[in-house]
């Protein structure tokens, strides 16, 4: 009895193994789960585009490997929607939901909510969208120990520029050039946004900080004292400094605006200060240096009249070349930081729609 035993648990035993293909047995099993199917999130699309106060829906699904079923039903799904950081290390909460359960946090509140098509559908609804919004985002679903993630980038529809303050080329630490963007209704640029503007062609020798803390500048046409005239054109990089001490320009990024941009017609030449009044008078405040570029590079907006802005600069939007008005090229033609006080020129000033 006991050797009849013996054979049987030997057999047993030499069944198991495949002594033709190794792997074969390994793969059966991982196969093998307890907990059912694997857990698959997906973005239809990797790259959404919209516009500030637009509205946009960051796609994302979730299934079960082998199986069209949205969940096994065992575990409450979690979807969690977080935006990602340049330096990788940090996540940005946007919008968490569970069962009955949502919350959004930060400046997403009152704007995110899930799209909830089907069953399987994470998607996420922005509205209102903001110059900050613009980034990745990292869709992640969980489902008792299993989870899967995937990331969709909202791009905005803009322009990018550089900007110094009246204080001249290279004064702003990096705090500093964030709120200088913030000031003239734009953000700082991102390097992506900086690298679709060289490719846009923009030329610009000038050094800025970018959001990730890095300062770059965009070349098409090398020379001299861009790098050299034989160096090829390109976004050059002086690569991450001090974010306290280092000063440098800044690259803003705006997009387009809820209101109007216009240039006040005036019977004579203005002030500073004049202009600042007659702006509200005419029921709009003077306008900001990213709502120039806007109406310029979004509207198609030319006008050959220099103007005062809000920083206390003056410039002239160009959309269609000719003598006198920036013949060579289609430009913003910054006049300069003149003398508030003495210093006469008109106005653009922007009505904002209620």
């Amino acid at each position: 009895m006991k050797s009849l035993l013996f054979l049987v648990l030997i057999s047993v035993c030499w069944a198991e193994p495949h002594p033709g293909n190794s792997s074969l047995e390994h793969e059966r099993i991982v196969h093998i789960q307890e907990n059912g199917p694997r857990l698959l999130v997906v973005a239809e699309q990797a790259k959404i585009f919209s516009h500030r106060g637009g509205n946009v829906t960051l796609p994302c699904k979730f299934y079960h490997e082998h199986t069209s079923t949205a969940g096994s039903g065992t575990h409450k799904i979690r979807i969690k929607w977080t935006k990602l950081t340049y330096d990788y290390l940090k996540e940005v909460d946007v919008f968490v939901a569970m069962g009955h359960h949502r919350k959004s946090y930060g400046s997403y509140q009152g704007r995110v909510s899930l799209r909830e098509s089907s069953e399987n559908d994470a998607s996420l609804v922005i509205t209102n969208i903001m110059l900050e919004d613009y980034g990745r985002y990292k869709c992640e679903v969980i489902e008792g120990l299993e989870d899967d993630t995937a990331v969709v980038t909202l791009n905005l529809e803009g322009v990018v520029f550089p900007y110094s303050p009246r204080l001249g080329r290279y004064n702003l630490n990096f705090h500093e050039a964030q709120r200088a963007c913030v000031e003239q209704d734009s953000v700082i640029a991102s390097f992506d946004q900086l690298y679709d503007a060289w490719r846009s062609g923009l030329d610009w020798c000038n050094a800025g900080w970018l959001s990730d803390g890095s300062v770059q500048y965009p070349i098409t046409k090398p020379r001299e004292p861009c790098g050299g005239k034989n160096t090829v054109p390109g976004v050059r990089n002086y690569g991450f400094w001090d974010k306290d001490k280092s000063r440098y320009d800044v690259f803003c990024f705006t997009s387009n605006f809820n209101g109007r941009f216009y240039y006040l017609i005036h019977p004579t030449k203005l002030t500073y200060d004049e202009a600042v009044q007659a702006c509200l008078k005419d029921g709009s405040q003077i306008a900001k240096v990213g709502q120039i570029f806007a109406a310029w590079k979004l509207l198609g907006y030319d006008r050959c009249d220099a103007g005062w802005l809000a920083d206390g600069s003056v410039r002239y939007p160009i959309s269609r070349p000719r003598k006198r008005c920036s013949p060579s090229e289609a430009a913003v033609r910054f006049v300069g930081f003149p003398d508030k006080k003495h210093k006469l020129y008109g106005v653009y000033c922007f009505r904002a729609y209620n």
